[in-house]
């Protein structure tokens, strides 16, 4: 089962990652206004109207596995190695602004298939944003349609690209629950952050550094830890749109 995604800073220049839940209460919002939370999270339940799918889809290394919970389906990828290998940006038109980034294809095909797969399936419209952190880490965390941190496309795959991996501002990587959980949840780095080698890069902001920092530099509400929490800036895809690289 896949566990809840999370991130936390331990130190520095490291983070650690957890199985527990991302916070204990959920959050209510509207944009520009401030979060306020209200009920306890409930884990994301099954969709009943998810169709049957292949427990397992690989080629050339990419593998595609079908895991609950399955907050939001839209299918599993089946890769194709000539479109994976195709340069492509990502627009993402969010309540704060535009944000622009180049998918790294070469160094993160399997990574860069599966956004797009779900990029142009809807999968990210009209979601928001649910961890800022403004401590030792500069992250902003989306991806998840329940906004909880525990939500999930119905499938996982494995890390890509962290030998060597960095996080400096503008980088745009896979947030997970341990090795080879990635699913549809992703953050920012609006600052240069240091981080341990373990969540795959896939990403580079273009555009839109600006309206990250923004985002970031509002803080959040602190539900999680000092620094760490629901952003005060309330962020939600309107549509994020594939376009050539």
């Amino acid at each position: 089962m896949l566990q809840p995604v999370r991130i936390i800073a331990v130190s520095v220049a490291a983070v650690a990652l957890t199985g527990s839940v991302y916070a204990t209460t959920s959050v209510s919002a509207s944009p520009g206004g401030s979060a306020a939370p209200h009920a306890r999270i409930a884990r994301p339940t099954v969709d009943a109207d998810a169709v049957a799918a292949p427990a397992k889809v690989k080629a050339q290394g990419c593998a595609y596995t079908e895991v609950k919970p399955i907050s939001k389906w839209v299918g599993l990828p089946v890769f194709d190695a000539a479109k994976a290998a195709k340069p492509y940006t990502a627009r993402l038109r969010t309540t704060q602004g535009t944000i622009k980034f180049e998918a790294l294809t070469d160094k993160a095909p399997c990574t860069t298939y599966s956004f797009r797969f779900l990029a142009e399936r809807g999968f990210f419209d009209r979601t928001h944003c649910h961890r800022s952190t403004t401590q030792r880490i500069f992250v902003l965390q989306c991806g998840d349609p329940t906004g909880t941190g525990s939500g999930a496309p119905g499938y996982q795959f494995p890390d890509e690209n962290l030998a060597g991996a960095t996080y400096p501002a503008g980088t745009v990587a896979m947030a997970n629950a341990g090795p080879d959980t990635n699913g549809s949840q992703f953050f920012f780095t609006w600052k240069d952050t240091k981080l341990s080698p373990a969540y795959t890069p896939f990403g580079r902001v273009t555009e839109g550094l600006d309206v990250l920092r923004r985002i970031g530099e509002a803080g959040n509400d602190e539900q999680n830890n000092p620094g760490d929490g629901y952003p005060s800036r309330y962020t939600e895809f309107h549509r994020v749109q594939i376009g050539r690289g």
